[in-house]
């Protein structure tokens, strides 16, 4: 009977992703803390070039995922993404804002969601992404479009019961089909 629950226990392990390996949670903390130092050793010889190829690229990664996915919540992802994308680049905003010709409060506002993009300021993104991303890995250039208009496109959607009733009114059928 105990060998039964041994094995039982050993399956809900494995199905809850829990390593087993270790008899105690005492052996695992001891391990969990040697990774951890073993990781902080490691990144003492990461050079701030590497944090930003790895932030660039984890950015990527995310923006292509989130454009995967039917999102359906408030969040502004368009300005989550370039508020990483400037922080991984520069230390100061404003020294992005002057790099893309256009003024820190316009950035600002974008970044603060108080006002959306207009096409240049995308389109200017676009260009410093991609002379950005060049010896990183492959960044597709219209990827700033496509998350600016994935976002509006799952906003307007998802406030169907604050439109949709005065536009229906609006809306009238005269030629009835089939």
């Amino acid at each position: 009977m105990k060998k039964t629950k041994k094995i039982n226990s050993e399956k809900e392990a494995f199905e809850f992703g829990v390593d087993s390996r270790y008899k105690t949670n005492a052996e695992a903390d001891t391990e969990a803390l040697s990774l951890m130092k073993a990781r902080l050793e490691r990144m003492k010889y990461v050079t701030k070039d590497q944090v930003v190829k790895a932030k660039l690229i984890q950015l990527r990664l995310k923006m292509e995922d989130y454009l995967k996915q039917p999102v359906y919540d408030n969040q502004n992802h368009f300005a989550r993404f370039l508020e990483s994308y400037i922080d991984a680049i520069y230390s100061r905003r404003i020294d992005f804002a002057k790099d893309i010709n256009v003024s820190p409060v316009y950035l600002s506002q974008i970044i603060n969601n108080h006002r959306d993009p207009k096409e240049e300021f995308i389109l200017k993104l676009m260009i410093h992404s991609e002379k950005a991303f060049k010896h990183i890995v492959v960044f597709h250039e219209n990827i700033w479009f496509q998350v600016y208009f994935h976002e509006k496109i799952c906003d307007t959607m998802n406030r169907q019961d604050v439109w949709r009733p005065k536009i229906e009114k609006e809306v009238k059928l005269t030629e009835p089909i089939g």
